[in-house]
């Protein structure tokens, strides 16, 4: 037994029982365990009872950490606070010294706006959304600042925009948010947020989120050989399927192709420039499901063909140009190729096409959206605080949801897999466009004030003296702001700028809302931030092992090719 007590790891003056040894004395072996069956079969005593059991001192474990002492919220905060008030504060915790952070600001920004914007309030909060001409320019600085951190932080601080891109996004809402709720009050707040999120933020994202889940469930391969004509063809056939799939649907269905088709060459960053000068941008001018700002003037009430109608020609002379100058270009680069395999000779293309199924739900989405603006049963379903959804814009939305379950019921995983779906561009996308809806508030309040508001100096700048539309203007004013900042809010932007009642913008003002539409679509080519599908495009490409320029090479690409391509279409539209 003493050979049995000694594998036991105990302490030897940790147990007092009556069954080992003498009544009453320390036993000089080592215990058994806590009490139980161990103790019994060490000591089997008639005298072993439960209460000597209970007796037992429970075992030593000296192989785990003793356990800490938990600690209250001031034994936590009082040294976190002690060294950031001191400035010694050593080896920071980043998520603490984050959170401290973005409090601070949030409440620095709220009182600073309280004690500014406080003499505005009575005369701004009229209990139907902001009044835009009785506030100033303060009230934009959340959304121009979100606007900067998009553009920036993708580049200056890559990895902390992966993680914290949502966070972002919500601290330059409540930066307006938390003022707007101070200053006018909750019942302005609630009406322009209700407004913002019923009426327009929740189906651009339902078109958005079915668009990417039916391109991403049709698989396109075959033996492309990346020669000039295949690449120009494979251009040309995004550029069509833009309008139909949408800009960021097309991108993702045929980037990977391109990718695989070119990934023998040595010259290839050029193919990738172009896919994105026309596929992720161009392309997408001629339906409102091609581009985000066609879908939002949709939503305003522009006729469904109104884009195809109008924007035609100047689609068609910019995709033309773009197409025969890669030709040329792609030829050139292909000539000084060291080898061409055996997939780049005149060997007939031949092209497999998965996931058919996802082209008829395409179809129905096509019919939905078509039918919404065709439709007009004069029913409207109220969601409180004066905001009302007409039912042919529910319907839309309930079909296209349903689309997109389908979508992903009768897709076969394979055929994602392959394509490499995921989720993180759709994630990123809907974060940043409800800060962005959220802090646009009190920019297009201020617009559709009009003269009366406080951007009165940029509607003289795209106003004749005899009070006409300069339409050159709006083209190069709404082009530039969507080359660096989102093209969607820009378009809104303008097009309330323009007067935002659509049926006096596709009538006498046809040129104007033509010079908008294109300005917003075609200038979101110019640099990786003008439109989501850019960046993505660029991703993708960089983790397949293709290095693409940088973003300032990237602007000079599109500052060689697409400026004076503008500058025609300017001549040819617009004077």
């Amino acid at each position: 037994m003493a050979q049995k007590l000694g594998r036991l790891r105990y302490r030897p003056s940790e147990c007092r029982t009556r069954g080992a040894g003498t009544a009453g004395q320390k036993s000089r072996s080592r215990p058994p365990p806590a009490h139980g069956r161990r103790c019994r079969a060490a000591f089997p005593s008639p005298t072993w009872t439960r209460a000597a059991a209970s007796r037992c001192a429970a075992p030593v474990n000296r192989y785990s950490p003793p356990k800490r002492r938990k600690r209250n919220l001031n034994e936590i905060q009082r040294p976190i606070a002690g060294r950031i008030q001191s400035g010694r504060a050593g080896r920071r915790d980043p998520k603490t010294m984050y959170i401290v952070r973005m409090t601070r600001a949030v409440h620095r920004l709220t009182f600073a706006s309280a004690l500014l914007l406080a003499p505005q309030a009575a005369s701004a909060a009229s209990g139907h959304g902001i009044d835009g001409s009785a506030i100033g320019l303060h009230w934009i600085v959340p959304f121009v600042g979100l606007l900067l951190s998009i553009a920036v932080f993708p580049l200056l601080l890559p990895r902390f925009w992966e993680h914290h891109f949502g966070k972002v996004g919500l601290f330059w809402s409540l930066c307006f948010a938390v003022p707007c709720l101070v200053v006018l009050g909750p019942l302005t707040v609630a009406t322009d947020l209700v407004h913002v999120f019923v009426a327009e933020y929740v189906p651009f994202m339902i078109l958005l989120f079915t668009l990417f889940v039916v391109a991403g469930g049709i698989l396109v391969s075959g033996n492309f050989g990346g020669t000039p004509s295949t690449n120009t063809l494979l251009l040309a056939a995004g550029t069509a399927l833009a309008s139909i799939l949408g800009t960021t649907g097309a991108s993702m269905l045929l980037i990977r192709t391109v990718i695989r088709a070119n990934a023998w060459r040595r010259h290839k960053v050029h193919v990738f420039v172009f896919f994105i000068f026309l596929v992720s941008n161009i392309g997408g001018s001629l339906t409102p499901l091609g581009d985000p700002p066609l879908f939002l003037g949709f939503l305003k009430g522009v006729d469904f063909l109104w884009t195809v109608t109008a924007l035609f020609l100047p689609m068609t002379v910019c995709a033309g140009l773009l197409l025969v100058l890669f030709y040329f270009f792609d030829r050139r680069a292909w000539r000084s190729e060291a080898r061409h395999p055996s997939e780049a000779s005149d060997a007939p293309i031949s092209v497999r096409i998965e996931g058919w199924r996802n082209f008829f739900l395409l179809g129905v989405a096509l019919v939905a959206i078509v039918g919404s603006g065709v439709w007009e049963p004069g029913i409207s379903i109220p969601f409180g605080f004066g905001v009302e959804r007409p039912l042919q814009g529910l319907a839309r939305d309930v079909i296209l949801i349903g689309v997109s379950i389908a979508s992903l019921r009768v897709t076969p995983k394979r055929i994602r897999i392959e394509n490499a779906f995921h989720w993180t561009p759709m994630q990123e996308v809907a974060f940043l466009f409800a800060a962005i809806f959220v802090t646009m508030v009190p920019a297009l309040a201020i617009l559709s004030a009009g003269s009366k508001g406080a951007l009165a100096p940029l509607l003289a700048f795209v106003t004749s003296p005899d009070g006409k539309p300069v339409n050159a203007a709006y083209f190069w004013l709404a082009g530039g702001l969507s080359s660096f900042l989102d093209n969607a809010p820009t378009y809104l932007v303008f097009f309330n700028l323009a007067g935002g009642d659509p049926q006096q913008l596709m009538g006498p003002l046809a040129a104007t809302l033509l010079a908008i539409s294109a300005g917003a679509v075609f200038m979101g080519a110019n640099t990786y931030i003008g439109n989501a599908p850019n960046f993505m495009v660029r991703s993708i490409c960089e983790e397949q092992g293709v290095r693409m320029p940088s973003f300032f090479g990237y602007m000079a690409w599109s500052g060689a090719i697409l400026l004076p391509l503008f500058l025609l279409v300017t001549f040819l539209f617009f004077l």
